[in-house]
């Protein structure tokens, strides 16, 4: 066995106020590496998006939760910062409120997600972006 250690970015495109399941993406590419024990860190680049681990098997989940930060910070013309568009500030609260990274045990060189956990990435603005996410991998490999 030996310690390993890998960074890279994540690259993908969201759908303005949807949120994107990116656990695929994610198991891809960990299984380019042979690591059998560790743990991944995921941290977005961003400051109107966050991610979540979340139920991935009813999309009504994903959508109830998009309804709720949605009443929660909604778009107005009240707030200061509104200098990126009426969707920019309420994307801000609800980034600072949701999570902007994750830690994830990585066992057998799989994710320890259990059967209905998925890793997406919460697009709070209002049209498609562009968003990075950094990985960071720390663990046992196989010679």
């Amino acid at each position: 066995m030996r310690h390993l250690v890998k960074s890279d970015i994540l690259n993908v495109t969201t759908k303005g106020g949807h949120y994107l399941d990116i656990t695929g993406k994610v198991t891809q590419w960990l299984h380019r590496y042979d690591v059998t024990d560790g743990l991944l860190t995921l941290l977005i680049r961003h400051t109107s998006a966050s991610l979540a681990i979340q139920e991935n098997a009813d999309p009504d989940v994903m959508r109830d939760l998009r309804d709720a930060l949605t009443q929660l910070a909604p778009e107005s013309p009240h707030y200061r910062h509104h200098m990126e568009g009426p969707d920019d500030m309420p994307a801000h609260i609800k980034s600072v409120i949701t999570p902007v990274n994750l830690s994830i045990p990585v066992s057998d060189g799989h994710l320890m997600l259990d059967t209905w956990q998925g890793i997406f990435v919460l697009e709070h603005r209002s049209r498609s972006h562009q968003r990075q996410i950094a990985l960071h991998l720390s663990g046992l490999a196989n010679e």
